[in-house]
């Protein structure tokens, strides 16, 4: 092996490592964190929400597949929502035997809520980053997850 390999596969599996502890401290800072904010929607409902207010009403499959889920598993956590009111299921335009979900009201306060509740606390946890180490990480972060997400739609 030479020595760039050697140096790709040690850079290769400090990204891993850091993946892997991003993900776990993510999920901790959120247990962790004080306020209640965070906790008015489990990760699945903010997601699902988050996705409907940008992508528009979807139907289960669609949303499923945008997800890289189980249409199963989706279909639970649609369910749940739609019982908390978060949810509403009208028609399908394209198909009428079908139906398309769509964010409530309540599910669009409760998701922004948790959203300026998170933004509040990378603030804080950025704080002392720069401007364009901010800029930098945004950055970076979301190539990387075109990267997962372009990876995952070729399965």
């Amino acid at each position: 092996m030479s020595d760039d390999d050697n140096a790709e596969e040690v850079t290769l599996g400090r990204i891993e490592t850091e993946v892997a502890l991003l993900m776990r401290l993510g999920e901790a800072t959120r247990r962790a964190s004080g306020s209640a904010e965070h906790r008015v929607l489990d990760r699945a409902a903010y997601v699902i929400l988050r996705h409907l207010d940008t992508a528009g009403p979807q139907n289960v499959s669609a949303l499923a597949a945008r997800l890289n889920l189980d249409g199963s598993t989706v279909t639970r956590q649609v369910s749940a929502l739609q019982r908390d009111g978060l949810i509403a299921r009208t028609p399908d335009p394209a198909d009428g035997r079908g139906t398309v979900i769509s964010p409530t009201p309540a599910g669009l306060q409760r998701m922004a809520a948790v959203q300026a509740a998170r933004t509040r606390l990378y603030g804080d946890i950025l704080a002392d980053w720069t401007g364009d180490d901010r800029d930098t990480l945004a950055e970076l972060l979301h190539r990387l997850n075109e990267a997962l997400d372009a990876r995952n739609r070729r399965r």
